[in-house]
C-alpha cells in the first residue's frame, strides 16, 4: 500500500494543489487568484534557481533576498521611462568619467595581481592598489551622484520593453554572483551562508542609498507591464473586472511561459550529465576532484546559474507589483520563505519545488485574510462576554504568517522530513 502512495504521491500532491486554487478561486474571486498564481510564477523562478544551486550542488545561500533586489531594480532600469531632464544635463558626462575612473582602478588592481613579485611585499601591493582605485574611483562618483540628486533627482529608465529588463536582471544578478561565488565558494558550507548573508545586506544597502540611481526609499512607480495593463483594457471598453481579470491572465501567461520553459530545460540538465557531474560533486566533493572534476568552477558555474533565475524572479515581481521599493525587501519573504517552498517541496526534485512553490505562497497569503476573520469574530464573542475586543488585529494577522509558515515547516520536518516529493536518483544498472 505504502509503495503505490508513494508511485501516485506526484499527482496526488498536483491534483491536492489544483483543488485548492479552485477553491481560493471561488472563495477570493478570480482577479486575486491569477493575481496569486502570476505572484507564484516569479518565486517559482526563485526557488528554481535555489534548488540548481541547494538541491543540485549543496550551496547553502542565504543571499537570495540581493539577487532578487537586483533583478528588480535592473527591471526598473531598462524599462521605466526615461528622465529627459538628466540626459540634457551634465549628468551622462560626469557618470562617463566616474566609469572611466572605476575602469582605470580595476586595470590598476589587475596589473598589480600579475607583477612579478612574492611575498609580503605583493600583497601590500595589491592593498595599497586597492586604495588608490578607490580613492580615484569616488573622487568622481561622488560629485557626480551630487550633482544629479540635487538637479534632476536621479537618472530614470531606458524606457526599454520590460522582457529586456527581465533579462538584464538575470545578467546582473549572474554577474554579481560569478564575483560572489569567486571569492566565497571555497568556504566550507555554515561560512559560505554567513558570507552570503553578508553580501545581500551589503547589496540590499546599496540599492537603498543611492537615490540617484534607485530613488532609494522614495520608491519608483509605476513600472510598466509588458503587457496591457488594466487601466489600458478599460479605455478599450473593458469591465473594471474583466480588465482586472484579462490584464493579469495575460501577464500570468507571459511569466508562466517563461517558467514553463525554464523548468523544461532544468529538467532536462538534470537528468543528463551535468546533472549526474553536480549531484557528485554535491555528495562527495573530494572524490570527484579525484576524478577530474573542477569543483570551484562547477560550483560556481551552478551558483551563478540559480542567481540568474533569481534575478530574473525579481525583476517579473517589481514588474507586476508596480513598484520598486528598497525597504519592502525584507529577509522573511525573499529569502525565509523561498527556502521553505524548497524544503517542504523537496530539495532536488524540480516537481516538488513547483508544487511546494504554489503551496507555500497561497498559504502564506491567504493565512492574513483567514487570521483576520477568525479574529474579528473571537474579538466579538470576546466583547461579548465582557473580556474586552482583541488589539491591533490587522498586526496580529499578518503575524500569523510567520507562525503558519513555521507550523508548515515543523510538520514537513515530521511527516516528510525529505519533502513532499523526494529526490528521485536513478541508478541505471
Amino acid at each position: 500500500m505504502s509503495a503505490i502512495l508513494n508511485a501516485w504521491r506526484g499527482p496526488i500532491l498536483a491534483v491536492a494543489v489544483i483543488v485548492m486554487v479552485v477553491v481560493l478561486n471561488l472563495a477570493m474571486g478570480t482577479p486575486f487568484t491569477v493575481r496569486l498564481l502570476a505572484e507564484a510564477t516569479a518565486y517559482g523562478l526563485m526557488a528554481l534557481g535555489l534548488n540548481i544551486q541547494f538541491g543540485y550542488g549543496g550551496l547553502f545561500n542565504f543571499g537570495i533576498m540581493g539577487f532578487v533586489m537586483v533583478g528588480g531594480f535592473a527591471s526598473v532600469f531598462v524599462s521605466f521611462p526615461r528622465n529627459e531632464a538628466f540626459w540634457v544635463s551634465d549628468g551622462p558626462m560626469m557618470l562617463g568619467r566616474a566609469l572611466i575612473a572605476f575602469i582605470a582602478g580595476a586595470l590598476l588592481v589587475w596589473g598589480v595581481r600579475k607583477l612579478p613579485i612574492a611575498g609580503r611585499l605583493r600583497n601590500v601591493a595589491i592593498v595599497v592598489a586597492w586604495i588608490v582605485a578607490y580613492i580615484v574611483y569616488r573622487t568622481q562618483l561622488d560629485p557626480a551622484a551630487a550633482y544629479i540628486e540635487s538637479t534632476t533627482g536621479w537618472v530614470g529608465g531606458l524606457g526599454l520593453h520590460p522582457v529586456l529588463g527581465w533579462a538584464f536582471g538575470g545578467l546582473l544578478a549572474g554577474i554579481i554572483a560569478w564575483f560572489v561565488g569567486r571569492i566565497a565558494l571555497g568556504l566550507r558550507t555554515d561560512y559560505l551562508a554567513i558570507a552570503t548573508i553578508g553580501i545581500a545586506e551589503i547589496l540590499r544597502a546599496l540599492v537603498k542609498n543611492m537615490d540617484w540611481l534607485t530613488r532609494g526609499t522614495q520608491t519608483v512607480s509605476p513600472v510598466p507591464w509588458p503587457t496591457p495593463l488594466p487601466q489600458q483594457l478599460q479605455a478599450w471598453g473593458y469591465s473594471i473586472n474583466d480588465s482586472f481579470i484579462v490584464g493579469r491572465l495575460s501577464f500570468f501567461a507571459l511569466s508562466g511561459l517563461l517558467l514553463v520553459v525554464v523548468f523544461f530545460l532544468v529538467q532536462r540538465a538534470y537528468r543528463g550529465p551535468w546533472g549526474r557531474m553536480m549531484r557528485a560533486i554535491r555528495d562527495n566533493h573530494i572524490a570527484a576532484g579525484s576524478m577530474g572534476k573542477d569543483v570551484k568552477a562547477r560550483q560556481t558555474e551552478i551558483f551563478v546559474l540559480g542567481s540568474v533565475l533569481m534575478g530574473v524572479g525579481g525583476a517579473i515581481l517589481v514588474s507586476f507589483n508596480q513598484i520598486l521599493d528598497p525597504s519592502g525587501y525584507q529577509p522573511i519573504n525573499h529569502t525565509f520563505l523561498i527556502w521553505v517552498m524548497v524544503i517542504v517541496g523537496g530539495a532536488g526534485n524540480n516537481w516538488g519545488v513547483m508544487i511546494g512553490t504554489l503551496l507555500l505562497y497561497v498559504v502564506y497569503i491567504v493565512a492574513d485574510p483567514i487570521a483576520q476573520f477568525v479574529l474579528l469574530n473571537l474579538s466579538r464573542w470576546t466583547q461579548s462576554i465582557g473580556w474586552g475586543a482583541i488589539p491591533e488585529i490587522e498586526s496580529r494577522s499578518l503575524q500569523m504568517r510567520v507562525f503558519v509558515l513555521g507550523l508548515v515547516i515543523w510538520l514537513t520536518l515530521r511527516f516528510a522530513p525529505k519533502g513532499l516529493l523526494p529526490e528521485v536518483v536513478r541508478r541505471d544498472r
